[in-house]
């Protein structure tokens, strides 16, 4: 086990983090951009307002988007478990 190595992994599995969390914070972030334009154009100010739209976007896009989530996930685990007799 190289140093290299431990960083090659460390380094994939940082990517493989932001490339499957990046879709979901997007959308949770453009839902929340929208409401709260909505909300200081009405100058309407309830909490419930920003919260349950994000709420329901994320899930959402969880459905869209959780298969291929879920693929990235796979392939990340299957090389790190076909690498696990490198590192002993």
């Amino acid at each position: 086990m190289t140093p290299e190595f431990v960083l090659s992994i460390a380094r994939e599995g940082i990517s493989t983090i932001l490339i499957v969390a990046a879709p979901i914070l997007g959308i949770g972030l453009a839902v929340g951009l929208l409401i709260s334009i909505f909300q200081a154009t009405t100058q309407i100010q309830e909490p419930t307002l920003a919260f349950v739209p994000k709420i329901a976007a994320v899930f959402i896009s969880l459905l869209f988007f959780g298969g291929w989530m879920m693929r990235l996930l796979m392939n990340f685990t299957v090389n790190l478990w076909g690498n696990l007799g490198r590192l002993f």
